[in-house]
């Protein structure tokens, strides 16, 4: 009796998956036959018997990259101070000068670790799937399997969260990824890069994408990525009325440039934007993208204005982008450079205007001469500047006190690397420069704002030794910052592109057909 009753259980539920079996064909049949039909998607992007089939469904929650040695999660308990908003704060002018610009952000949680809060972000599946997708899930099993690597001659790896992720993922990049560039969009807000100031990364970028080879495509079927060339600097020239006290004329014209996009072309839509990027070194870079909600959330944003408290910057998703001062565009290099240790007399300087909430309480507790080896100003005054500029004074100092300013970045970090200083970086709510692969706290200095009082204390307490570390590793490091007419091998060129490229792997997801 037992026995039959086992028998009708095993046929009933062998009929069941049957029954499912046959469903599922005749909704599979269905669905090919209507996307067989579908004149309006291009060939390229229907589903083929050759495509192979993954193993997790569509964006399974498969953990990023070793999110771990990428970033540290912060707990920072200290409230951001109210900055000021770009629409509100000051005219499109008062940033011409070095002295008036931002200094950098942080989020840390002590003086010699740093910390960076991660904001989740998820994807949604893609409508269809791609060729490249395919082929960025291949490369992104293999960085996850990266060969161990303890030493390369042309990388230093304490400068580096984990170097064998990262020369696996940059072996990878040179030999897998495609750009496409988008042509539409009329000079000079788009394919005009400026080269000079302190916004000339966006332009560098721009400038060196463009002429490449290697990296480009014409096709945009065989891209992994899509550059939107549009420079926020020159976006502010164009359309910013001084006096106005508003963005949004230059927000309208960039929501109106990707719904163009998105109308034209099918590449926009198929990822809501999650394989678009740019890059935006301005302050007001992120704020020109809050009226569409995908360019906001989803496309990989590459902002000097990495601020993790303003609801823009999403790390872990977002690239850092380096704030580089070009004085001579035909030689970008031209000031790199500083004195040996031993003629490093000055303990820290600072010289800027009183920008923001930080600075004028680091002034407050260290300027005026209060502290002889403290050479904190408001300004570097002309009595002292004509015997001594202000690159001399980087030159000649251990530290380089870079604070914020009405925002978060400043071109100070970069020029404190540039001229053989060790930055110290007062900015909570900053995520530094490719935090993503380097290890900031081998060659600077971050100390939370509510620490300015005990600022001394905190330099003081750095042993010779570790002042020795520090000053090596920022000459190591400055390769990663460095401009050249023609990019170099880890130059910041080659730097900022992997940072992109891993932002799009980190987020990438197994799917089926």
């Amino acid at each position: 009796m037992k026995r039959k009753m086992k028998l009708k259980l095993l046929h009933r539920h062998h009929r069941h998956r049957l029954i499912a079996a046959v469903v599922l064909a005749s909704a599979t049949g269905v669905l090919l036959l209507l996307l067989t039909h579908w004149d309006w998607m291009p060939p390229f992007l229907l589903i083929t018997s050759n495509s192979s089939p993954l193993s997790s469904p569509p964006f399974s929650p498969v953990p990023n990259i070793n999110i771990n040695w990428m970033t540290q999660t912060q707990n920072n308990s200290t409230a951001p101070s109210p900055c000021p908003s770009p629409s509100a704060n000051f005219d499109a002018d008062d940033d011409d000068d070095l002295d008036s610009t931002q200094s950098p952000t942080h989020t840390d949680t002590d003086t010699d670790t740093l910390v960076s809060h991660i904001q989740s972000f998820q994807p949604q599946a893609p409508l269809w799937p791609s060729p490249a997708d395919q082929e960025l899930l291949l490369a992104k099993r293999q960085v996850e399997a990266a060969p161990l690597v303890s030493y390369h001659p042309h990388l230093y790896a304490p400068l580096f969260r984990n170097l064998s992720i990262f020369k696996r993922s940059y072996q990878l990049m040179e030999k897998t990824l495609k750009v496409y560039i988008y042509q539409e969009g009329d000079k000079p807000i788009f394919h005009t890069p400026e080269l000079k100031g302190i916004y000339a990364s966006e332009g560098w970028f721009m400038k060196l994408l463009e002429a490449n080879k290697q990296y480009t495509t014409n096709d945009p079927t065989r891209a992994h990525l899509f550059y939107l060339p549009y420079s926020s600097r020159q976006l502010e020239y164009a359309l910013y009325v001084p006096g106005s006290h508003t963005i949004l004329p230059l927000s309208n014209f960039v929501k109106g440039y990707v719904e163009m996009l998105s109308a034209k072309y099918p590449f926009w839509n198929r990822t809501r934007g999650a394989d678009h990027f740019f890059v935006a070194c301005h302050d007001w870079g992120p704020y020109t993208t809050k009226l569409h909600e995908e360019l906001r959330k989803n496309t990989i944003k590459a902002l000097c204005n990495a601020d993790t408290s303003e609801g823009v910057f999403i790390q872990g998703k977002d690239v850092s982008l380096p704030e580089t001062f070009i004085k001579f565009p035909k030689r970008p290099q031209r000031d790199v450079g500083g004195k040996p240790v031993s003629q490093r007399t000055i303990l820290a300087f600072f010289a800027g205007q009183m920008h923001g909430r930080v600075r004028p309480i680091l002034v407050q507790h260290w300027g005026n001469n209060r502290d002889p080896e403290m050479r904190i100003y408001a300004q570097l005054p002309k009595s002292i500047s004509r015997k001594m500029s202000y690159s001399q004074h980087m030159k000649s100092s251990k530290y380089c006190i870079c604070p914020m300013g009405y925002e978060v970045n400043s071109p100070r970090i970069v020029e404190a690397i540039y001229n053989g200083c060790a930055p110290v970086i007062i900015a909570d709510h900053f995520v530094l420069p490719f935090n993503e692969v380097l290890n900031w706290q081998e060659f600077s200095v971050v100390v939370l704002e509510r620490d300015i009082p005990k600022l001394k204390e905190i330099l003081v307490g750095i042993s010779q030794k570790q002042y020795m570390d520090l000053s090596m590793n920022v000459k190591r490091v400055q390769r990663h910052f460095l401009w050249h007419m023609k990019p170099e091998k880890y130059d910041l060129f080659h730097m900022l592109l992997h940072s992109i490229w891993f932002s799009r792997l980190n987020h990438i997801h197994n799917y089926t057909s």
